[in-house]
């Protein structure tokens, strides 16, 4: 017999699903709205921290804490880089300041009403902050069911729950792409202009950076491996990457104002992005690429054009997201040349 929480829960899955599917009905989309927005930092008011991932997820944690996302919160702000930063942008606390906060730490709102670093780039930074979608993300159908005896339909529906209430699961890697490219684009124009940070990660790219160092992808192995992603994932993984480094972008070039590094920085980065999806959709076929194509094709690179470059890269992410969510119709190996190796992974 189910407790009464798991029954809830397993309803709340079942009322999500069929809210899921009216709106399909109704709008012929399935890309959830917060996928049409741009990656947000997690909100301090929803974060749980680590210790509520850990019970399910140990083996992906301990990965965590070896990597440099989570050093970041011991060594980030002794960085001799990171206080020039900060005293040319007249900031007194690295780990106080929104600006920094936002990429490099996670935050939570504490019971006394106070903000907090708890952490550096961690598990709800990447993947939302779990207040809204803990609870349904480990519901396998009710009381003493674990993962393995959990039904298929359950499974799409819970994830289908999962993503609505605010996660950022895997199963749609765009969503993850996203939360990389908020951070590895700098979408702030004094940070960079005045600050002399960087405009983002230029080199970054999807696969290489996210199945080394940080990969930890045990799931499937139920918690024994540590398992590098299948060719299918990894071809789409590549492709999406592309998606979303050109929609965040977009994103940072929308806020640009002066013909200075930032702003041309941004701009040819967006343009590049776009010309490597060019030549993807040279050598695949796929309705979508060419979709995002067209959609790139009808805006401008140029300063103070925001609400144009908003649009565009709301119309990308939504494409990005069904890109990744339907992948069986469309074949991808003829990139495997292309896609980094493991032995180029960081």
């Amino acid at each position: 017999m189910q407790t009464s929480r798991s029954h809830a829960t397993s309803c709340t899955i079942a009322a999500i699903a069929l809210a899921i599917g009216a709106t399909c009905a109704a709008n012929t989309s399935s890309t959830p709205r917060k996928a049409m927005e741009p990656a947000r930092p997690a909100d301090p008011h929803k974060v749980l921290s680590n210790e509520a991932c850990i019970k399910c997820h140990a083996p992906s944690v301990e990965v965590w804490r070896r990597t440099p996302h989570a050093k970041t919160f011991d060594e980030l702000h002794r960085r001799p880089e990171a206080k020039l930063i900060a005293k040319k942008l007249q900031l007194t606390s690295i780990k106080h300041d929104n600006r920094c906060v936002a990429c490099h730490y996670t935050q939570q709102h504490t019971a006394a009403g106070d903000l907090h670093v708890i952490a550096g780039v961690s598990c709800e930074s990447c993947h939302g902050a779990a207040k809204d979608w803990n609870d349904l993300h480990h519901d396998y159908g009710g009381e003493g069911l674990t993962r393995k005896d959990e039904s298929p339909e359950h499974r799409t529906q819970r994830i289908a729950a999962s993503i609505a209430a605010g996660m950022r699961n895997p199963v749609n890697v765009y969503l993850v792409a996203q939360s990389c490219l908020r951070c590895h684009t700098t979408a702030d124009e004094q940070l960079v202009n005045v600050g002399g940070h960087s405009a983002g990660s230029l080199d970054f790219e999807f696969v290489s950076w996210s199945q080394g160092t940080i990969r930890h992808n045990f799931s499937l192995s139920g918690g024994q491996t540590n398992q590098v992603r299948s060719p299918e994932k990894l071809r789409l993984m590549f492709v999406a990457g592309m998606i979303a480094e050109l929609e965040a972008a977009l994103r940072g070039t929308a806020v640009a104002t002066q013909k200075a590094t930032y702003g041309v920085t941004v701009a040819k980065r967006a343009a590049r992005a776009a010309a490597r999806l060019k030549s993807v959709s040279q050598k695949v076929e796929s309705p979508t690429i060419d979709q995002i194509l067209e959609v790139f094709r009808g805006i401008s690179l140029k300063l103070n054009n925001e609400q144009q470059l908003v649009t565009a890269a709301n119309e990308i992410a939504a494409l990005g997201y069904q890109f990744a969510e339907q992948p069986s119709s469309e074949d991808l190996s003829p990139l495997d040349t292309f896609i980094p190796k493991p032995d180029r992974y960081k």
